[in-house]
């Protein structure tokens, strides 16, 4: 059988969720193919999957929309990432490539990254069974549908129903992630096999900080100021800082790196979990899924779309410390839908320094962590959910 995997714009948060279901076709023996914007097909193809370019709107379009959605209010930018990049820019730019491969490959499955609405438009008309592998919280899911129903009925109308009612895929537990998707379907994945970091730190056993702010920091043009801010809270403690910034960040635009920190431009996300004592991070689903499920606490500091949500559940649950928006200067504190946020800067920096040393210092933090581990191991496994999908289980 065939089973088609559709991927938006955004980078390994969008992309990683969709490949155990790609492994486990291949251990079944389908055949797998991946649709995304040009920008993934390296991702994809480093991974080992056959990838087929669509389209992608203009940078000229796209870079304004993220350069204000870490500063914009929470509804402004919710609209501008879920109607006007994904639902309607993305999404039309997907679409003849989507609409192409559908009737050539005619795939007997698709999964889709939830961001990815060109693939919801074509294959459901086609009879070809649809399902979307969350990379979100359930209730961020629902809300980025949300916000992308007036677009999204504009491709086809009744499509926000049909996409509510597509099997909805999830590696969060039920005790972090509660879910209003009619059809909700949990799964675990194989535990992977993490490869021991070199020993960057010349035999210093001090805690390990893995500092991590994802894919989408590095575009933007406050970077430098981001990683300077987090560099500079973690300089005083006792610990080892293990620093990616991705491979379109500059690590010279950093400046002078501390002493207890070493850069590199990526690392794998299970090396670095499980050697780590602690991850820092901007509070995307990938990182924090993986992190949790090293048994890894967390101190989240976000930035923007659903790290704010993110971090409120690592909070919530106690396998971590969430920074929580940072208000423009004179402005209210807090989240509401009329307040402006800004990236954090050196103002920051005390309250950064503050939380690492109390996850640090607590164990209750990562004993949680553990805790939440465990119930992912417990879902069922991907291949079980895939050949059920198709059919065959």
């Amino acid at each position: 059988m065939r089973i088609l995997a559709a991927c938006s714009l955004g980078g390994a948060g969008h992309f990683t969720p969709l490949v155990p279901f790609l492994a486990a076709a291949r251990r079944q023996g389908h055949e797998t193919l991946v649709i995304g914007p040009p920008a993934v097909g390296p991702m994809v193809e480093a991974a080992g999957y056959a990838f087929v370019a669509g389209g992608e709107p203009p940078e000229s379009l796209i870079a304004p929309i993220r350069e204000r959605l870490p500063l914009a209010p929470p509804h402004e930018a919710s609209i501008l990432g879920n109607r006007e990049l994904f639902g309607r820019l993305a999404a039309g730019a997907m679409l003849a490539g989507m609409h192409r491969v559908c009737g050539e490959w005619a795939p007997d499955l698709v999964l889709r990254d939830p961001c990815e609405y060109a693939s919801a438009v074509v294959a459901p008309p086609l009879g070809v069974p649809t399902a979307q592998v969350a990379i979100s919280l359930a209730s961020a899911e629902a809300g980025s549908i949300a916000a992308a129903a007036p677009a999204l009925e504009e491709h086809r109308p009744g499509l926000v129903e049909e996409v509510l009612a597509m099997p909805y895929l999830t590696r969060f537990p039920a005790s972090l992630d509660p879910s209003t998707f009619a059809t909700t379907i949990r799964f675990g994945e194989p535990e992977l096999i993490a490869s021991p970091l070199p020993d960057w730190w010349d035999g210093s056993t001090a805690p390990l900080v893995y500092l991590t702010m994802g894919t989408v920091v590095a575009h933007l043009s406050s970077a430098a100021t981001v990683y300077r801010t987090l560099l500079d809270a973690l300089a005083p403690l006792d610990a080892r800082v293990l620093l990616t910034v991705g491979r379109h960040f500059d690590p010279t635009g950093l400046g002078a790196v501390p002493a207890n920190t070493h850069v590199e431009a990526w690392v794998d996300h299970a090396d670095a979990a499980s050697a780590a004592d602690l991850v820092v991070c901007h509070g995307g689903s990938g990182t924090v899924f993986g992190t949790l499920a090293a048994g890894v606490p967390l101190v989240v500091v976000p930035v923007l779309g659903d790290q704010f949500d993110n971090g409120i559940r690592v909070a919530e649950c106690g396998a971590g410390i969430t920074l929580g928006p940072a208000p423009e200067a004179g402005g209210p504190a807090g989240d509401g839908p009329d307040e402006g946020r800004r990236v954090i800067d050196d103002g920051d920096r005390q309250r950064i320094t503050e939380a690492v040393s109390a996850v640090l210092g607590t164990a209750s933090y990562r004993d949680r962590a553990q805790s939440v581990a465990e119930e992912m191991r417990a879902a069922p496994g991907v291949d079980e959910v895939l050949a059920t999908l198709l059919g065959t289980g």
